[in-house]
């Protein structure tokens, strides 16, 4: 009997150290698809620059997408299909919220995460500014659209910003890491340790924290939906109205 107690002490020490190294190891593992992606990537480009072929200039909309979109598409592959060919672990529909397609739920949702979002960020931000010496919340945030003029120019930027990158970040990391850590860790963690990853993954403090908020509320809505469909939409809300500010009506900005 004693050593039945022993065996399940020790079984549930080893289970309970491989969860926490799980919620470690996943949010570095995501971290390194994103920067292979962008590491193949730029190899390549490197690769194409020496035989001679001129690149485009860094203000081409065409050029700004096609990057954009590759390395969505690569970091997808490195994350999902790393693990698949490597152990044979596989994902499913299931672990990335996409058993289903969006509903009216999911619809009425977006609007009521946005102002849930606004109110949380503004809280943070202020909180931010207030104890963090240095921190400045008006920072721009580089995107890789400038200079635009063309109207074409307009639309390949509202694709990338507003169509592709909700997609691809929700399938990443409210898809793919949320779905897997939410199977071995408690749901706050699960939710704080996506959020505080893609915050991270945006590069500046001022966004991180603004993207830490919006990230809380998706996650949120994945656990409540079972589907990343409502995190999706109100992503797509939130880089819409940026977009208008940023391209649109940059006099609200600017005054």
């Amino acid at each position: 009997m004693l050593a039945n107690f022993l065996n399940k002490k020790i079984f549930r020490i080893e289970r309970g150290r491989s969860k926490w190294l799980i919620a470690i190891g996943l949010p570095v593992w995501v971290f390194t698809g994103f920067m292979l992606a962008q590491g193949i990537l730029t190899a390549v480009l490197l690769v194409v620059h020496a035989f001679g072929v001129s690149l485009p200039s860094d203000n081409d909309a065409v050029f700004n997408t096609a990057v954009a979109a590759t390395v969505y598409l690569l970091t997808l592959a490195i994350v999902i299909g790393g693990p698949w060919v490597v152990r044979r672990k596989q994902t499913s529909k299931a672990d990335l919220g996409l058993t289903r397609l969006p509903s009216w739920m999911d619809i009425l949702l977006s609007p009521a995460g946005f102002i849930i979002y606004l109110l949380l960020s503004a809280l943070l931000v202020w909180t931010a500014s207030s104890f963090i010496p240095g921190f400045n919340t008006a920072e721009g945030q580089a995107i890789g659209f400038k200079d635009l003029s063309e109207r074409y120019q307009y639309l390949l930027a509202f694709v990338t910003l507003v169509v592709i990158a909700p997609i691809a970040e929700e399938v990443i990391f409210r898809g793919y890491l949320y779905g897997k850590l939410r199977k071995h860790i408690p749901l706050w963690v699960a939710i704080f340790t996506t959020s505080v990853l893609f915050g991270a993954i945006h590069g500046q403090w001022n966004v991180g924290v603004d993207t830490f908020a919006l990230s809380i509320v998706m996650c949120s809505f994945r656990e409540v939906t079972g589907s990343i469909w409502a995190g999706v939409l109100l992503h797509m809300l939130k880089n819409s109205v940026a977009f208008y500010f940023l391209f649109i009506n940059t006099s609200l900005l600017i005054h």
